[in-house]
This record gives C-alpha cells, sequence and structure tokens, in this order.
C-alpha cells in the first residue's frame, strides 16, 4: 500500500474541486428550478474532468503503473 498513490495528486486534488463546485451548483439551481443553470453546472463538472487530465499529462498526476515483464 506505501507504493500506492490513490489520487492524492495535485490534478486529483484540482479536477475533483472543481468538479465538487460544479455539482454543488447545479444542485443550487435543481431547487431554484432553473434549468439553463443546472447544465451550467454539468458544464463545469466535465471541465473538472478535462482539467484534471490535462494536468496529468503536464506531470502533476500520478504516473502510470509500469507492466511487469513475467
Amino acid at each position: 500500500m506505501a507504493g500506492n498513490h490513490h489520487g492524492h495528486t495535485p490534478a486529483a486534488w484540482t479536477g475533483v474541486t472543481i468538479a465538487f463546485i460544479g455539482f454543488c451548483v447545479s444542485g443550487v439551481f435543481t431547487v431554484a428550478a432553473k434549468p439553463v443553470g443546472f447544465w451550467a453546472g454539468l458544464v463545469v463538472v466535465a471541465l473538472g474532468g478535462i482539467v484534471g487530465l490535462g494536468m496529468r499529462m503536464a506531470g502533476l498526476g500520478a504516473p502510470l503503473p509500469q507492466k511487469s515483464r513475467s
């Protein structure tokens, strides 16, 4: 377990934080019955995933596990 990063990287934290904010925005606009705000919140959720992937590709994510040659 010591070698497992399990998402403790800047890319993971940033992506999840942005997605969580989008989820909260979407929830508020759901209660307020404002469909445009709901969809805007879902766009922010998707943006969180894109930002997280971009940061991982920039080297701020966990390294991919190496396949063992047996």
